[in-house]
């Protein structure tokens, strides 16, 4: 085969391929031209017959050409893809300036309600809201709020560990929203009133346990705050969250590491014919633990508690959403059931308010 030859051959491929109008055509001419059996890939059949010098010059010609047709398929099976996913994108576009169809209805769900209720209370008591990261160091989770090494009260935490790392430091996820008072109090300066909402983690699971579920704490750092301020701001809030203007409460003494002194809050219910009911019957009902500041607390993000005092409370959402919805089984907040959902669910536009309402 001679040089002109080879020339022709390439240029038509070349126009087959500048005029290949989809991908199948490309693949197919890719085959005929450089497959097993293909015109050039049959070129180097001829290479045997000639002499060594015109074999050399001719081999390094034919890989040129396959170079050339290699690189020419490739460019233009790139173009109809893209001209193949557009047309595909056309096709399947969605107008969303149309209103949604009314088989779909997004609900919100009872912990987020639950969490923006909350917010909204105590942001009528000029609390901020303040985060932290999830996965924590031993310091910030138990060291720093008065759990020294080997402290029994550590145990009362059954803790997802990480794998230590390479600088010899234990993190975990965090079993309580605690360790962002440490950060909260480290970075900034009295007065604080802030309110810590998110997700907590511990190794336990049943009707009433989850491995991962929510707080909300509070935390108020100045230098006049006392226990009864404490008692006032929590009893303000479990009569707005519950709609209980006249809702009783009792704290009764308690141990936590982080507060001295500590306690935990009862609210009045009824318990009669197996149905729990909040309001002023006669019952109680722990709601949350609460206490003043521990000074080794204080110490250890560097405030000095012969100055400054303050008081924290915690509590879970999902027991608190439980009680004011009636859900009787934790396990069924994770679970994704869009029957419980919608059941349970609230409208998504429906923004809690102390003036406008909690729920509607």
């Amino acid at each position: 085969m001679t040089n002109t030859t080879l020339t022709t051959l390439r240029d038509q491929i070349l126009a087959d391929c500048t005029a290949a109008p989809d991908i199948a055509a490309i693949e197919a001419l890719r085959v005929s031209a450089l497959g097993k059996k293909g015109s050039i890939t049959g070129l180097m059949k001829d290479l045997g017959a000639m002499a060594p010098e015109e074999r050399r010059a001719f081999g390094q010609q034919i890989n040129v050409v396959k170079d050339e047709v290699a690189a020419a398929l490739e460019s233009r099976k790139a173009v109809l893809e893209a001209a193949a996913l557009e047309a595909r994108l056309a096709s399947e576009s969605m107008d969303v300036t149309l209103p949604v169809r009314p088989e779909t209805k997004g609900t919100l769900h009872p912990i987020s309600q639950t969490m923006d209720e909350v917010a909204a209370i105590f942001a009528q008591m000029g609390f901020e809201i303040a985060d932290g990261p999830d996965i924590e160091d031993d310091f910030h989770n138990f060291t720093a709020l008065n759990f020294p090494p080997g402290h029994p009260a550590r145990e009362m935490h059954d803790t997802f560990f990480l794998p230590t790392a390479e600088d010899g430091q234990r993190y975990l996820l965090r079993t309580h929203t605690s360790p962002v008072q440490i950060r909260t109090m480290m970075s900034r300066k009295p007065p604080i009133r802030v309110i810590i909402p998110g997700r907590t983690y511990r190794c336990d699971y049943d009707m009433t346990h989850t491995p991962m579920f929510h707080q909300v704490e509070l935390l108020v750092i100045d230098t006049a705050t006392n226990m009864s301020h404490l008692r006032g701001c929590l009893q303000e809030f479990v009569r707005t969250y519950f709609g209980v203007d006249d809702l009783t409460t009792r704290f009764r003494p308690s141990f936590f590491p982080f507060t001295e002194p500590s306690a935990e809050m009862d609210i009045g219910c009824s318990r009669k014919g197996g149905e729990l009911k909040i309001g002023n019957y006669g019952d109680w009902l722990e709601i949350l633990g609460c206490g003043m500041v521990h000074p080794n607390v204080l110490r250890a993000c560097g405030l000095d508690p012969d100055v400054y005092q303050g008081f924290a409370a915690g509590m879970g959402i999902e027991r608190i959403a439980m009680l004011k919805y009636g859900i009787p089984d934790l396990r069924t907040f994770f679970e994704s059931d869009l029957r419980w959902l919608r059941h349970y669910g609230f409208a998504a536009l429906d923004i809690p308010s102390v003036t406008g309402g909690l729920t509607r």
